[in-house]
């Protein structure tokens, strides 16, 4: 009988712990839920969406997958959270470094990042970036 209550508590056990999803938090759901669309692509507040303008690559479609992989306009890499999921890292082999943004809104329907990007003419004077989407 003791062997059987045993047996009965850890099957309650395992059942419990194997049950047990991984819940994604609100942030998650929000960033990897939509395809969105580049709407403001700005370089120190002026548009920089253009033919040959710094930030042409990233015009068009952005996808967050939940695996971490994703495309970015004309980029494809992986992304991942930083700080309790306020900061946004984007990793391509085409950037020449990885991405970090602090995510200034996101929303179902829009998605706002801003970063400064390190300008390589001009070290102390890094550019300032804000790039804005949204949810197709």
């Amino acid at each position: 009988m003791k062997n059987f209550a045993l047996l009965l508590i850890i099957s309650g056990f395992c059942v419990v712990f194997a049950c047990k999803k991984e819940t994604k938090s609100e942030q998650f759901l929000l960033l990897t839920g939509p395809v969105w669309a580049s709407d403001s692509l700005l370089l120190n507040g002026v548009d920089a969406s253009g033919p040959g303008q710094m930030l042409n690559k990233f015009v068009g479609d952005i996808k967050f997958r939940e695996d971490g992989t994703g495309y970015f306009g004309q980029y494809i890499g992986k992304w991942r959270f930083t700080f309790s999921e306020t900061e946004l890292v984007i990793e391509s082999d085409s950037l020449q470094v990885p991405l970090t943004t602090n995510i200034a809104e996101l929303t179902k329907i829009s998605l706002k990042l801003t970063t400064n990007y390190p300008n390589l003419l001009i070290p102390s004077s890094p550019f300032k970036v804000r790039m804005t989407f949204k949810a197709k």
